[in-house]
């Protein structure tokens, strides 16, 4: 696979995210990754000539990456500026249809809308998107972080598989023949390796939801089971009484509190299946969610895989797309996939529920979870300062946050306090400064070319 990687940031080569890049070019070496170094050559790269080489070689690529850190909410002026007259030849010159993802670092703020520019913007074009991954300026140094990094790689190869069979198969006269299987016609035996909940509130009426439920369940390699959240038994709403706040006890006689964590955290993947209902999921399902709180702010389905079949026009709703990641996000659950019946034929919603399956299968047989975007990063911080000065009164969330360490308060870092601090001192010595300022990049990125060059040994 040939990758266009487009480095946006004005430090070109002493990029601390290029340093990921780096890796990923000695971890996948059958792989050929060519860099532009569009931030730190921006007068040039800019340039008519220079875009419109850019242009006319992207049909020798298979993936366009974009590899930068994120600058006051989104990507920095030079790639943002590069962004702008890239679109300009693309629209006038071409049309592609390629793959486009992107690596980021920073410390979490905000990163969710600099990767919604780059996508927003990209789609602009006609590229296929695959989600991109977010990382700390840190992971990198990390056996965890550069776990992380593989397995994302590993998914974006799969993705665009993927992507290229789902192409095939929709370019033929019949791409998913019969996706939801006429009783007569024999089945595939269905995988038994992982419980897949598909949790819905659709009524009779709902012909275009359950339509495609029925089309999930057809395509999916693995076991489902559905519950219909309009046959439970919910006395009522949460009532804000904190008597759950000791030991997960709701004040409600009706066991919705035995039964979320029997039928429904027991699950190995979570589906949602539902019809916009007043720009949310609906009434139901807001009294569902709720009702959760006698788990307090306890992230018992990390790791776990949800998808969303949906029902209505949720390209228009910008507020439950926001709604559906931070849920994902926070709880740090992977969101693998959103299928709609926005699509003008069955066919295409047909692929939608395919690409659906597929991804959901593929996290759960790889067990892939990706790192937290803001959403997630700081939901958990606002609500680990929350537990900890609550933790007299909410002593089972205050539990569960010292038994996964995520009371990781950063004043307790004290060796990198104390050097800070003293960087900080010699640093305000003007002949210090002068002398160290030129020097200071290559000490910031010693740490991340050693864990690249230890790559490279290894490989």
């Amino acid at each position: 696979m040939k990758v266009l990687v487009i480095s946006g940031s004005p430090k070109g080569t002493n990029s601390v995210t290029l340093q990921s890049v780096n890796f990923l070019n000695e971890f996948f070496q059958e792989d050929t990754f060519d860099t532009l170094h569009m931030g730190s050559q921006h007068t040039k790269q800019t340039s008519d000539e220079a875009i419109n080489a850019v242009v006319s070689s992207l049909s020798h690529y298979d993936l366009l990456l974009f590899a930068y850190p994120v600058y006051t909410f989104l990507a920095p002026y030079q790639l943002h500026d590069w962004i702008y007259k890239f679109k300009k030849a693309v629209i006038t010159q071409a049309s592609f249809q390629m793959f486009v993802t992107q690596v980021t670092t920073s410390k979490h703020f905000f990163d969710m809308t600099a990767h919604r520019y780059i996508e927003d913007n990209m789609a602009d074009l006609g590229f296929t998107l695959i989600r991109g991954l977010s990382h700390d300026m840190d992971d990198l140094l990390t056996t965890k972080g550069q776990n992380e990094l593989v397995a994302f790689f590993n998914y974006v190869k799969f993705s665009m598989s993927l992507g290229h069979s789902l192409q095939k198969s929709f370019n033929e006269p019949d791409p998913i023949k019969g996706y939801v299987h006429d009783p007569a016609t024999p089945q595939k035996v269905k995988s038994k390796q992982f419980d897949t909940l598909i949790l819905t509130d659709a009524a009779e009426t709902d012909t275009s939801l359950l339509h495609m439920i029925n089309g999930f369940k057809s395509l999916y390699p693995g076991q489902t089971r559905t519950i219909n959240i309009n046959s439970l038994r919910i006395d009522g709403g949460c009532l804000g009484c904190f008597k759950c706040s000791i030991d997960g006890t709701c004040v409600y006689k009706d066991r919705f509190d035995d039964f979320l964590r029997t039928q429904i955290q027991s699950a190995h993947a979570l589906v949602y299946a539902f019809t916009i209902k007043d720009h949310s999921m609906g009434p139901r399902f807001k009294l569902y969610d709720d009702r959760q709180f006698c788990n307090g702010h306890r992230t018992v389905s990390v790791g776990m895989p949800i998808a969303y079949i949906i029902s209505g026009n949720y390209s228009l709703e910008n507020n439950l797309k926001i709604v559906i990641e931070a849920r994902a996000e926070v709880g740090h659950t992977l969101l693998t996939y959103i299928a709609t019946d926005e699509s003008p034929t069955q066919d295409e919603t047909a692929l939608q529920l395919l690409h659906l399956s597929e991804q959901l299968n593929y996290a759960l047989e790889n067990k892939l979870v990706l790192p937290q975007n803001f959403y997630g990063v700081g939901g958990m911080k606002i609500f680990r300062d929350l537990i900890y000065v609550m933790k007299g009164l909410m002593k089972a969330d205050h539990k569960f946050y010292k038994k996964h360490g995520i009371y990781d308060f950063p004043q307790k870092q004290w060796k990198r306090r104390f050097l800070m601090d003293f960087i900080g001192l010699l640093m305000s010595v003007p002949s210090i400064r002068n002398k160290t300022t030129k020097q200071m990049n290559q000490v910031i990125l010693k740490p991340y070319k050693k864990v690249v060059q230890k790559a490279q040994k290894d490989t």
